[in-house]
């Protein structure tokens, strides 16, 4: 057994194409992915998958593709990109998926620094993005579409149709029997699985190389630790690109061999969410955070009774949702049976609305979660556990089991990972996990993954008494106020996000006085405010700038602080001044990464005049923006913003308030 390749402690086989042979043979007539076309499910089972990958890497051959080169995959969740993630790995090849939104300039460094020459994308958008950059990227003279809609005049040379691509594979495999299977034998754990190019906070993007052995190895354990297998079902909704969604989707359905279902489009998610009703899901906090506020939307416009039933029962479920569904503290009978009906007439309802009624065990990652979002979720009878890990870990670290989860952790240590911290709190990781390295950029990886092993993760935090780890911020933004107080602005950033009115929110006040805060209006809860109140607004700038939108804001941060003002190590990090930005923060501006992770140096750059404001006696600042349009031109906005004063309390003050509320 230890001699053979292919397994590894007998737990099966370790590469990508083997385990598509092995469901295949052993599963051949089940689903392994379904696609919803023009409003009706088309089911794939994993004997057709096998054999349309088999043609696509044999297109792929006939075309030049090798052992050791890299494909690029452009474009929302679609079986055949999916496909081709195989069929590149079934080669010896490495699949590089990339973020479908990403403008065609923020993809030309993985190309280049990849030197990747083939590139199979979704549609005539992508298309164009890879033509755009052709002349800074001269390695890339094959594009394959997917979708052929809008691509009948494009007849440059090195573009074909997925069909076109697999009946070259079909001929070349017919010419060449044994070939993909031979191919398929010579890969090894160690080998190459996929590169994913991390977006990053800072500078330029990193290629992360993640090797079969570590994807698998992760992907089994995670589906051990749940007992999940082949009858579970999961919609595959986020970007390829994100590590997230390729575990989660890919690498485990081919470790446990369910089946992966991808929405029409991403305006019908919520619709094919409650017609899948799949029994695994996974979301990062914005997700969480979007279907939040669209509930509560629908709740503040709903009738005057239903609106109480809601809050009277919502009420109920934070105060003992999360005890029932763990199950490890006692429950009175009489709010076990108000539960009962609150889950007749609310809980149950919601959670079909959400597509999540037969959810046996929903993730979030990607970044910290707000612990009051946390509550929301778990109140209302869904299982949602927080794991933490990175691309480089390939989200491997840690996780909350089930019946052990605290809002404020990210759970104990997964089977053989191993944890320490610095002193100044930065969390290095050993994990089965672990990536081999940034392609190509030794001295990224030396600062990264120190000489013994150890991982550094940028992140700082520390473990509760009872082992689980807790994540502050990153390191290198936990900062102090002049007064000595801590200053996690990640962690003021999402109690203020847990409100439906904020959808960004950028704290400052590391080396100042006190802290204070940018924030973005969600212009949908709040446009939905403003017409029940009957405040005309003509967008986004104007619905920003209204007196009445800064007393709904002030009155959220208020809210925060009461909170706040209760916890003596981060009392006086109250906020104490607060602007309303007047455009959206957005990743095409470099604000944002790809996966919406505040960007604090270029946000710092950009917007020092509004952050000195904030710090100064002046109750307005005048700004200015560059942005760019959904059609690919710039512009600028100019406003004059207000700068508004938030309550503060002192920690007696505070406590009185909360007795009086109770």
């Amino acid at each position: 057994m230890a001699g053979n390749p292919a397994l590894v402690d007998g737990g099966g086989p370790t590469t990508f194409p083997r385990l598509l042979l092995q469901h295949a043979a052993v599963r051949g007539d089940r689903p392994a992915m379904r696609e919803k076309d023009l409003g009706i499910w088309q089911s794939h089972s994993w004997a057709k998958v096998r054999d349309e990958v088999a043609a696509l890497a044999g297109g792929l051959a006939a075309m030049g593709f090798k052992r050791g080169d890299n494909l690029a995959i452009i474009g929302e969740n679609r079986p055949r990109l999916y496909w081709a993630l195989t069929a590149a790995q079934a080669l010896g090849g490495v699949p590089v998926p990339m973020y479908q939104d990403a403008v065609a300039q923020e993809m030309v460094f993985a190309f280049q620094n990849a030197d990747i020459a083939f590139a199979i994308v979704e549609d005539q958008e992508q298309v164009d993005k890879m033509l755009e950059i052709q002349l800074q990227c001269p390695a890339l003279k094959h594009i394959v579409f997917d979708d052929s809609r809008g691509m009948r005049r494009y007849h440059q040379p090195g573009i074909l149709s997925f069909e076109k691509l697999q009946e070259l594979g079909r001929e070349f495999n017919k010419n060449n029997p044994g070939f993909f299977e031979a191919e398929i034998e010579k890969g090894k754990p160690s080998d190459m699985a996929a590169l994913f190019f991390t977006s990053g906070t800072t500078g330029l993007p990193k290629g992360v190389v993640l090797t079969h052995q570590a994807m698998i190895a992760t992907g089994r354990t995670y589906s051990d630790f749940e007992g999940m297998g082949a009858d579970e079902e999961l919609l595959a909704y986020l970007p390829m690109a994100w590590i997230g969604q390729n575990l989660f989707s890919y690498t485990q359905s081919m470790v446990a061999g369910f089946c992966v279902s991808c929405p029409e489009s991403a305006e019908t998610v919520m619709t094919d969410m409650r017609e899948i009703g799949p029994t695994y899901y996974f979301a990062p906090p914005r997700v969480l955070e979007g279907l939040l506020t669209t509930v509560m939307i629908r709740m503040e416009d709903a009738g005057w009774l239903k609106r109480r039933a809601f809050h009277y029962f919502m009420a109920l479920a934070r105060r003992v949702g999360a005890k029932m569904l763990d199950g490890r503290e006692p429950v009175g009978l009489f709010d076990r049976l108000q539960y009962a009906l609150g889950d007749l007439l609310i809980f149950g309802p919601l959670r079909n609305s959400l597509g999540m009624s037969r959810v046996k065990v929903a993730y979030t990652a990607g970044e910290a979660i707000g612990p009051d979002l946390f509550v929301f979720y778990s109140s209302i009878g869904i299982n949602l556990n927080q794991l933490y890990g990175q691309t480089e870990t390939t989200v491997y670290v840690c996780v909350q089991p089930n019946g052990v989860v605290k809002p404020d952790t990210v759970g104990p240590p997964l089977p053989g990972v191993e944890i320490k911290l610095k002193d100044d709190g930065e969390i290095l990781v050993k994990t089965p996990g672990l990536f081999e390295g940034y392609y190509r950029n030794e001295e990224a990886t030396r600062e990264s993954k120190d000489a013994d092993g150890w991982f550094h993760t940028g992140d700082a935090g520390f473990f509760d008494a009872e082992g689980h780890l807790k994540i502050i911020d990153r390191a290198k933004d936990v900062g102090r106020l002049t007064d000595g107080t801590m200053f996690a602005p990640k962690y003021l950033e999402n109690k203020l996000k847990f409100f439906p009115h904020i959808k960004e929110a950028v704290a400052f006040g590391d080396g100042r006085e006190h802290a204070t805060a940018m924030i973005n209006i969600d212009v949908d809860a709040v446009g939905d405010w403003a017409e029940r109140h009957n405040l005309g607004y003509s967008g986004y700038t104007d619905l920003a700038g209204k007196r009445e939108v800064y007393e709904l804001i002030r009155d959220c941060i208020a809210r925060v602080n009461l909170d706040l003002a209760q916890d003596p190590k981060l009392a006086n990090s109250q906020i104490h001044r607060f602007v309303i930005l007047h455009k959206e923060l957005d990743a095409d501006d470099g604000e944002l990464t790809r996966t919406r992770k505040v960007r604090r140096r270029i946000i710092a750059d950009k917007y020092a005049a509004i952050i000195e404001a904030l710090y100064g006696a002046g109750k307005s600042v005048q700004m200015e923006a560059q942005v760019k349009f959904e059609d690919g031109r710039s512009g600028t906005i100019r406003a004059d913003l207000a700068i508004a004063e938030a309550p503060v309390h002192a920690p007696a003050e505070a406590a009185r308030m909360i007795r009086k509320a109770a």
